[in-house]
């Protein structure tokens, strides 16, 4: 069974997530934007070890701690899908640009595409490509739990920026309404910044992606 815990990081406080399999214990970091102390003072609480790292998508704030952490504790990095390298190449730069820590650029052990899937104990996660605010965006559906980790694709009533270099509005609209939704309403998801909600809910509701406004 999966377990989860969000721990907002840095003075941004987006959401990082630890989860785990209840069984074996094995957990993984998705988005480790920074707080690294924090990040693994949460891991030792919950009793876990770490398997792996999991991105989303490679901006500054979901991933900067990503290369110290697969250092320390070597852990395979996990995404996200290629067409987001020239985010990751220039992380160093990005920490410089908003004042973050100084952060490091990194390689993943393996890039993802849509359909793959990610095991972590007995948990599988289902991976979808959700382009739009990065190229290479990515989220993970957990589907037993019905739970997905979705980075900045989707908040509760809003949606990823695509002012970014490489970002897109239409195509961030269609991986919402193609590649999230038809998941089903009654999954609830874990978005990189802000409280957790439910596809249904923001079908009914959200100003951007409402069923209202898309048909």
């Amino acid at each position: 069974m999966l377990e989860a815990r969000i721990i907002p990081v840095t003075a941004f406080q987006q959401n990082c997530s630890l989860v785990w399999d209840s069984e074996t214990r094995l957990a993984a970091v998705i988005d480790p934007g920074g707080d690294l102390d924090s990040i693994l003072a949460a891991v030792d609480e919950a009793g876990v070890t770490l398997d792996k790292i999991l991105l989303t998508h490679g901006h500054l704030d979901h991933a900067a701690a990503t290369a110290d952490l697969a250092e320390q504790r070597k852990l395979p990095i996990v995404g996200p899908q290629r067409e987001d390298a020239f985010w990751i190449d220039g992380m160093a730069a990005a920490a410089r640009q908003w004042g973050f820590p100084p952060a490091r650029a990194f390689t993943p052990d393996r890039w993802l595409e849509n359909g793959d899937v990610v095991d972590l104990g007995n948990l599988r996660f289902e991976v979808r490509h959700c382009p739009g605010h990065t190229p290479g965006h990515v989220i993970f559906f957990e589907p037993q739990s019905r739970v997905a980790f979705v980075g900045d694709v989707l908040f509760a009533g809003s949606i990823g920026r695509t002012d970014f270099p490489r970002g897109d509005h239409g195509t961030l609209i269609r991986s919402i309404r193609e590649n999230l939704f038809p998941l089903g309403d009654d999954v609830r998801f874990v978005p990189g910044h802000g409280p957790m909600s439910t596809f249904g809910d923001e079908r009914q509701s959200n100003p951007y992606v409402a069923d209202r406004l898309c048909r």
